[in-house]
């Protein structure tokens, strides 16, 4: 079959790389000049790794495995609260990984042929017909498939052409700020693979290692109007938490503004009726753009990736739209199940007040090994 792919983030090269493994003619349409990615670090779940090895993508990944004792939830001068036998989680259900984005970007697009790839090259919509679809760019027709994987992200226009009444997305009010840095030395902490939070203002930080030499830093808090810039953004933060666990503002005030992302935190206002419209599927944020706090956003891509090329391993083109309700069956309940608990998350970590007192209260009381056994829960999904 011809298949066109829009956009060339994290999961539509995963795509692009399995549906042209299976022998269809796959075309990747990338709106940028070139292919690339920009940002800090990015976790890939158990579950996203196992979708990468059914791709044959996890190997460059899996060196990046985090081997962590404790993880969990701990307040802001890093008691704990909610913490977890990481290693018994790895044991039942594997290892995340954390990985520098671009660097994974790279890892998954070495697979592709360069003549497959087309950059500088924006989708401006689409138009199916009984018999295949036309992409539309510049004005003009500028291929012809017989089905199209609507890989654009977050704000997708083509999730837009195919739900019109569809609410979009909605801002949650939190802003993300992101950072990378080389490990300083000597340091040893307990607060790796750990996410503070702080029931005063309902800000969060967590950590992670990147290899051996890096780490990997977020924040979470409270947004008024636009994002401000990453060096405002770093002002900003390293007042709120100045009476935080040293080691957070120490990180933040060491990693220069040029390294620090800053952005809105937006998701799905609601779920979509569909991840496929005949012979068009949606994947990735186009299709479930969640809350970052479970930290399964490229997971769920690299999971319709895998079904995706699973699905249409052996299709024709009379049976792209058949085959795409089947990818729609498979991955809607399942990516809706991990929009709704990543908000529900973003709610419990960024409460205030009275109802966070109660929160923290409550985690302590939580069993460690009841703690585990959910961990594990969201890595197996």
């Amino acid at each position: 079959m011809r298949i066109v792919v829009v956009g060339a983030g994290l999961g539509g090269l995963a795509a692009a790389v399995g549906l042209h493994r299976l022998g269809h003619e796959v075309t990747l349409f990338e709106r940028g000049a070139e292919l690339r990615e920009a940002g800090t670090g990015i976790v890939v779940m158990p579950n996203g790794l196992r979708a990468l090895d059914e791709l044959g993508l996890a190997e460059g990944v899996r060196g990046h495995a985090v081997h962590a004792a404790r993880a969990g939830l701990r307040d802001r001068r890093g008691r704990p609260l909610l913490v977890t036998d990481a290693v018994q989680a790895q044991q039942d259900v594997g290892t995340p990984a954390i990985v520098d984005r671009a660097e994974l970007h790279r890892t998954l697009r070495a697979p592709l042929p360069a003549d497959l790839v087309r950059t500088s090259a924006p989708v401006e919509c689409l138009e199916p017909d009984p018999d295949g679809v036309t992409v539309i760019g510049d004005g003009e027709p500028v291929a012809r498939a017989d089905a199209v994987i609507a890989a654009d992200g977050i704000r997708s226009a083509l999730r837009g052409q195919l739900f019109p009444g569809h609410p979009g997305l909605r801002r949650t009010g939190r802003m993300d700020l992101r950072g990378m840095l080389s490990r300083p030395a000597g340091l040893t902490t307990d607060l790796l693979a750990n996410q503070l939070v702080d029931r005063r203002t309902g800000a969060m930080f967590g950590l992670f290692p990147v290899g051996e030499d890096r780490l990997y830093w977020f924040t979470d808090s409270v947004l008024h109007g636009a994002p401000p810039g990453a060096e405002e953004a770093r002002r900003e933060m390293l007042t709120l938490m100045a009476d935080w666990h040293p080691l957070v503002t120490e990180l933040i005030e060491a990693t220069p503004p040029a390294d620090i992302h800053v952005d809105s935190i937006t998701r799905l206002a609601g779920p979509l009726p569909s991840f496929a419209v005949g012979r068009i599927a949606l994947l990735g944020d186009a299709a479930h753009a969640m809350p970052p706090d479970l930290g399964q956003g490229a997971s769920q891509a690299f999971e319709d990736a895998a079904a995706l090329t699973r699905h249409l391993a052996g299709a024709r083109p009379a049976d792209a739209a058949r085959r795409l309700l089947r990818y729609d069956a498979e991955r809607r309940p399942a990516a809706n199940r991990m929009m709704r608990a990543a908000s529900r998350q973003s709610r419990l970590t960024s409460q205030t007040g009275a109802a966070a007192w109660l929160r923290d209260a409550l985690l302590r009381a939580v069993p460690s090994r009841l703690a585990t056994r959910r961990l594990a829960a969201l890595w197996r999904a």
